[in-house]
């Protein structure tokens, strides 16, 4: 049981990065970014080839693939997100908009890095072992810095004047916007940082499970199913969808694996029973 645990919160710290992005966006601008996936991706190439290709050290190799997915989320929201949001009036077209980003985002990452599986070394070898717990260091490490970004977000947004304003703006955007807050900052702000921990999260798995082009997709969809066990555009439900999937994969893999891959199977079946009784999740209120 102790080990299911330690993975569970392992998985669920990164998993809680990974919505905390996706639902920070979808907060400030009503928006479903569906390139989320895309944008872990990249920051996991960008890792490995400043890390396992150039042989930087990993603290730099982590650093720059925030800044590169904090650049590329300033430039989507600024270049491509702002003009269709001012010009249309139909939430379609964000959604088609996100949809045409994480496809060309695909295609650049297979131009660039193919469609091999990339991984690098261990940031940390060893491995700890108990009676009941058997835990390599890396993911140990690993599992630390999500639980410090996710503190660290979480202290930002409530301390700093710049989170503050994007509460503010996920509050009541009409009422921010009389009060003085630059809206088009602050969204611009907002997706930046929530590529940003895409980027970081992709940079530390790829030291765990690799990276390849093809993920994108079901890193999205992992993300929505956080964001819609936690509730749409809460942060608290971000972290708390994160852990629970988390959780449950965790245990599916231990307790159902003698009938083969079906883990997410009953998560999907489990989820579906979930919003017929919940629909705007744990912490959610309705969309609209």
């Amino acid at each position: 049981m102790e080990q299911v645990i330690a993975n569970g919160l392992y998985l669920g710290a990164q998993y809680a990065l990974i919505a905390l992005g996706l639902t920070l966006i979808f907060a400030l601008m009503n928006v479903l970014n569906f390139a989320h996936g895309q944008m872990y991706v990249l920051g996991g190439f960008v890792t490995y080839t400043i890390y396992g290709q150039l042989g930087l050290p990993f603290v730099l190799a982590l650093a720059c693939s925030a800044l590169t997915l904090a650049i590329v989320g300033a430039l989507v929201e600024k270049f491509l997100f702002r003009p269709v949001i001012k010009r249309s009036a139909r939430e379609e077209s964000t959604m088609l908009l996100a949809a045409a980003i994480a496809f060309l985002m695909d295609a650049i990452i297979l131009i660039l890095f193919g469609e091999k599986q990339r991984g690098v070394p261990k940031i940390i070898n060893g491995v700890f072992v108990s009676d009941s717990l058997v835990m390599p260091y890396d993911r140990i490490l690993v599992g630390v810095i999500a639980i410090a970004m996710i503190a660290s977000f979480m202290a930002y947004m409530q301390y700093s004047r710049t989170g503050r304003a994007m509460r503010a703006l996920a509050q009541d955007r009409v009422a921010a916007q009389l009060m003085g807050v630059n809206v088009d900052r602050y969204s611009m702000i907002g997706f930046a940082l929530g590529a940003l921990l895409a980027g970081v999260v992709g940079g530390l798995l790829v030291t765990i499970t690799g990276v390849n082009s093809g993920i994108g997709g079901p890193i999205s969809i992992k993300a929505f199913l956080m964001v819609m066990i936690g509730g749409a555009g809460v942060v608290g439900g971000a972290i708390a969808g994160g852990f629970i999937l988390g959780m449950m994969e965790s245990v599916g893999l231990n307790v159902l694996r003698e009938f083969g891959d079906v883990t997410y199977l009953v998560i999907f079946v489990l989820l579906m029973v979930f919003l017929s009784l919940r629909p705007n999740g744990l912490m959610g209120k309705p969309w609209g």
